[in-house]
């Protein structure tokens, strides 16, 4: 069985790198994490531009790979198979990955595996807190996605049970950080801000809590509305925007959905087990309203620590080292990317 297993993750603005020993209980240990992002690249337009992605990527590929194999010690002959993410993401960028991968895999004549995206931000926890129990829930919030999903095994079987219906969390993030002239991407600032506010300033509304609404999907497209509403108003009456009340409230608003559904989903379910991860999930409201409510509801509660819930290649080469274990068969050296590739396909 494989031992030593490569990520290549490249699906948005974060060229990553990761390299994990699989022991032969199963359990994955990393070695190695290197991320190059673009974020600088895309901030003066408020958002990932797909072209400028792919070509900090095609720049930062070789780099990063140096740097991964530097800081474990290792030497590419080492490596005894490849995980790249083949979807979902942009297409360009994505494209760039799988190049990658593919030619580090035929130079090295080892196995090719390509990954899902969403399921090595599940996989990615178990660097940090041991093997999955199954089943278990995820939560998974980032800046495209925010989807929650019943793990019954890691490299193989993953539901959707609710999913956003528009804005991911993450992009509303980002869109409020703008209405209150904060820097993109808007998640730590608006976090950073919120500290020193009232959470209980303004009443943002709580989307599709409604007593008909599905009771496991999320919108956050009229919160991010009402919050540009509240802002247009108290412009207009020529009063000072009060930033930190608002990205508290706001941020409150989010959390406090997030959270419920997650923990009703669990309960329902007669799942005992919260896994929430993507980038939002460094959050510090959101990740302490949880720790709440899964200890009120007897709920286990596992979060990875924050530079593992951001994308990186350590959950791809996690999630693959999962797929080798469970002896999924390698992909063709003719794989392609797929941008809309679902999370019930976790590995091509």
């Amino acid at each position: 069985m494989p031992s030593i297993i490569m990520g290549v993750e490249t699906s948005c603005d974060e060229t990553g790198v990761g390299l994990v020993r699989l022991h032969d209980d199963g359990t994955v240990e990393l070695l190695a994490d290197e991320v190059a992002s673009s974020v600088e690249e895309h901030a003066r337009f408020g958002g990932v531009v797909p072209e400028v992605a792919s070509r900090a990527h095609l720049e930062a590929m070789a780099p990063t790979v140096r740097r991964a194999f530097e800081s474990a010690g290792l030497e590419l002959s080492d490596v005894d198979a490849v995980a790249v993410t083949v979807g979902p993401g942009l297409a360009g960028a994505l494209l760039v990955g799988v190049a990658a991968a593919k030619a580090y895999a035929a130079a090295l004549d080892v196995p090719l595996y390509g990954v899902n995206h969403l399921a090595g931000h599940i996989a990615v926890d178990t660097l940090e807190h041991g093997p999955l129990p199954s089943p278990c829930l995820a939560l998974l919030v980032s800046g495209g996605h925010t989807q929650l999903l019943r793990v019954d095994h890691i490299a193989s079987k993953i539901t959707e049970i609710g999913s956003t219906v528009d804005d991911a969390a993450g992009e509303a993030y980002d869109k409020v950080a703008r209405l209150l002239g904060l820097p993109y991407p808007g998640g730590p600032p608006i976090d950073k801000a919120a500290k020193s506010g009232d959470a209980q300033a303004i009443a943002f509304p709580r989307g599709m809590t409604g007593p008909r609404d599905a009771k496991f999907d999320f919108s956050f497209s009229g919160l991010k509305t009402a919050v540009a509403r509240w802002v247009e108003a108290t412009e207009s009456r020529g009063e000072q925007v009060p930033v930190a009340d608002v990205a508290a409230s706001f941020q409150e608003a989010v959390a406090d959905v997030l959270t419920a559904k997650a923990v009703r989903a669990a309960t329902e379910s007669g799942i005992g087990t919260l896994v929430i991860s993507g980038g939002v999930a460094a959050n510090s409201r959101l990740s302490a309203l949880a720790r709440q409510r899964c200890a009120e509801a007897g709920i286990e509660l596992r979060v990875p620590r924050p530079r593992l819930c951001t994308d990186n290649g350590a959950m791809i080469a996690a999630l693959g080292a999962h797929v080798v274990a469970a002896g999924c068969a390698p992909s063709a050296m003719d794989l392609s990317a797929n941008p809309a590739l679902p999370v019930s396909t976790v590995s091509l």
